[in-house]
């Protein structure tokens, strides 16, 4: 069973999965990073942001998290988010030692709301740059080279920042945005051709064409319950 839980300002969401027997998921990208505790394994690592789909198989897992919107998770962190792309690594690579942190999540009655508090602290010391919000934003309508004159950057300049802040380039950024938009229509029940016209693709077949593409399988098949 995977539930979404609300979350503090400046998180997507807290979510938990839980399952007693062995299952086959499929991840799609969609510009965010978690940090995850395993309750199976006791321990906590960081999911980066993904480039394509990927089938998983897990055993019998009791995972509690936090999921941060695209361009957050490099400021709590602490490493640019292309360091951290398609990668699943421990989270004391990154901080240092998470002992005490691990002890506190495997007694804490919900661990997604420590992990989410702590992440809080990192993001009230650290905050990220407003640019990177404003790239997030603008880049959805926008093109490149538009984008990066309206926010009086050079294309390669451009190009840096939005590898440092959400891992990909902004023409990649855009395209994993766009599919994850859809996405959430899609779960929502709306029929695909007007997601298609809703989130800014030429029609039906260029939406279809996409979501095999980054996710793998067809948009029918990827919403099946």
């Amino acid at each position: 069973m995977y539930e979404e839980l609300p979350a503090p300002a400046g998180l997507r969401c807290r979510w938990r999965r839980s399952s007693t027997t062995a299952e086959v998921g499929r991840v799609v990208p969609d510009g965010c990073t978690d940090i995850i505790f395993s309750a199976t394994g006791g321990e906590v690592f960081v999911a980066g942001p993904d480039t394509s789909g990927k089938v998983t198989e897990m055993g019998p897992t009791d995972l509690h998290a936090v999921r941060f919107d695209p361009g957050v998770g490099p400021a709590v962190l602490g490493v640019p988010a292309h360091a951290l792309r398609d990668l699943r690594v421990p989270l004391a690579e990154l901080w240092g030692r998470t002992d005490r942190l691990c002890e506190e999540l495997s007694s804490a009655p919900d661990p997604s709301a420590v992990l989410a508090r702590v992440a809080v602290e990192r993001l009230r010391a650290t905050p990220p740059d407003p640019l990177t919000q404003a790239i997030a934003t603008a880049v959805r309508t926008c093109g490149v080279a538009d984008l990066a004159d309206r926010l009086g950057l050079s294309a390669r300049q451009l190009h840096r920042r939005s590898l440092a802040a959400f891992g990909y380039g902004p023409k990649a950024l855009q395209r994993i945005l766009r599919f994850d938009e859809a996405m959430s229509l899609a779960w929502r029940g709306v029929p695909f051709a007007d997601i298609a016209h809703r989130t800014g693709y030429a029609d039906q077949a260029h939406l279809s064409r996409e979501v095999r593409e980054l996710a793998g399988v067809p948009l029918g098949q990827l919403i099946r319950p």
